[in-house]
């Protein structure tokens, strides 16, 4: 049975630096493989239809840094998926410039870099919406149409192992990746290795985000995965944390609405009978895990489609009257904006945080803080009709009129002046699978040599 161990020292790379000393004990310990994931849905949808990082690059620099270096001393291949946080043919770009400008400041001998694309044609999904296989939508979501997809910005496809291990079959030293599947990011390596593919789809599950699976909580902090021929096991690289049967089964079930299966271009990993055994005071192993092969490899693509300018007013509200009436005060100051700008050509948000500002009308606790903060949002064609919107409805909490109140100051209070600049509002268009042929050709892979 082919055995292999990787580290992961970041479950989203840049998104906060890596930890220094678990990294360094994780190199320590002879990994076959350091790879990271660095990228997420979960940013939403600006970055990726405006083609930007919301992660600083003075962070991705140094987790990339520090991976590479370690990778080069200890003669290891380095795997980065969804690279610069959407996995953009512009980010994929600009992590290669890096890697290139790495090498050089370090003097490094030369290595085998490649890298491949995610982003994916508008007119090749026009095509696949009018054949027989549409592009079938997720969570609920009727199939894509031409109307969305016009509406759409840019489209990633996402990976999975393929494009990784035809890359590693070329020798390659360092991959740098567009859009991935979390998991597959480590599956590859192990599958290069000759694991089963259920060890290695579940490896890669347990490693996707690091320190995650492991107690107590610490935030980018490496933990090694390995495959043995007795299962997986997860080990915490710092000293302080663990990985136990609770905090690795918890991991698995970790942001999903079905605890047992993880899906990926050509399969689907079963969980259902996974068994955890402690097996020392770092350690837990799994077993039990299944790989179930696709009939059909469908592979999921991630649009944005613009929605307009934004700008951002913040108010503050400490009067319990106010506070109480709040909803009222509201809508008195959507009403002054529909005054100036009508009902429609435009968005405007509240969030009341302090009331439901973060689950809405989900919140199961109806009753007020003592004090709240409203964030407005005003979404439009223009910048100048957004800040417009966003003042109006801003500034006009402060000028609601209440029953029972004689005085003429308001009961709000701006944190700032003035309304502040956000970055374009999006919306997710895309969140659709697409059937293909041949599970590389929606991803272009390259090679080139890095090093003096």
């Amino acid at each position: 049975m082919s055995s292999i161990k990787i580290i992961c020292p970041n479950g989203h790379l840049g998104f906060a630096p890596l930890k220094p000393d678990s990294f360094l004990r994780g190199v320590e310990a002879g990994p076959d493989f350091i790879a990271a994931d660095s990228g997420s849905d979960d940013i939403g949808p600006v970055p990726l239809g405006t083609d930007t990082s919301t992660s600083p690059e003075a962070w991705q620099r140094q987790d990339l840094e520090a991976m590479l270096l370690a990778s080069r001393r200890i003669n290891v291949p380095m795997i980065i998926g969804s690279s610069g946080d959407t996995g953009t043919n512009g980010r994929v770009d600009r992590y290669v410039e890096i890697i290139r400008e790495l090498a050089k400041a370090h003097g490094l001998a030369p290595f085998k870099l490649g890298y491949f694309y995610s982003e994916v044609d508008k007119e090749l999904v026009r095509k696949a919406i009018g054949s027989d296989e549409p592009v079938l939508g997720l969570d609920g979501r009727d199939p894509l149409d031409e109307a969305e997809l016009d509406a759409t910005t840019r489209i990633v496809a996402m990976a999975g192992v393929h494009p990784y291990r035809k890359l590693l079959e070329e020798g390659c030293d360092v991959i740098i990746g567009g859009r991935s599947s979390d998991c597959a990011i480590f599956a590859a390596a192990a599958l290069h290795r000759g694991t089963s593919e259920a060890d290695a789809y579940y490896l890669g599950k347990v490693l996707e985000c690091a320190s995650f699976c492991a107690e107590p909580y610490g935030a980018k902090e490496t933990v090694l995965g390995a495959v043995n021929g007795t299962g997986v096991t997860v080990t915490a690289m710092h000293p302080d944390q663990r990985c136990t049967i609770a905090s690795v089964a918890g991991h698995a079930m970790y942001e999903r609405s079905n605890p047992y299966d993880e899906f990926v271009a050509g399969g689907r990993l079963d969980m259902r009978d996974c068994s955890y055994e402690q097996i020392d005071p770092r350690t837990t192993r799994i077993t039990g895990q299944r790989f179930i092969p696709a009939e059909r490899v469908r592979v999921k693509l991630e649009g944005a489609g613009k929605v307009g300018e934004r700008f951002v007013g913040i108010a503050s509200v400490r009067d319990p009257y106010t506070i109480a009436h709040i909803d009222e005060v509201i809508a008195w100051a959507k009403a002054q904006v529909f005054e100036r700008f009508g009902q429609t050509g435009y968005e405007l948000h509240y969030n009341v945080f302090g009331k439901n500002g973060v689950m809405g009308d989900l919140e199961t606790v109806k009753v007020p803080a003592h004090e709240l903060c409203i964030v407005v949002q005003g979404v439009a064609p223009t910048a100048e009709m957004a800040e417009e919107v966003c003042m109006t409805g801003t500034r006009q909490l402060f000028y609601a009129r209440l029953p029972e109140v004689k005085g003429t100051a308001g009961g709000v209070a701006f944190v700032l002046d003035e309304v502040l600049k956000a970055s374009p509002a999006y919306r997710w268009t895309v969140n659709h699978t697409l059937a293909v042929d041949d599970p590389l050709e929606l991803f272009p892979t390259h090679t080139i040599t890095i090093g003096a």
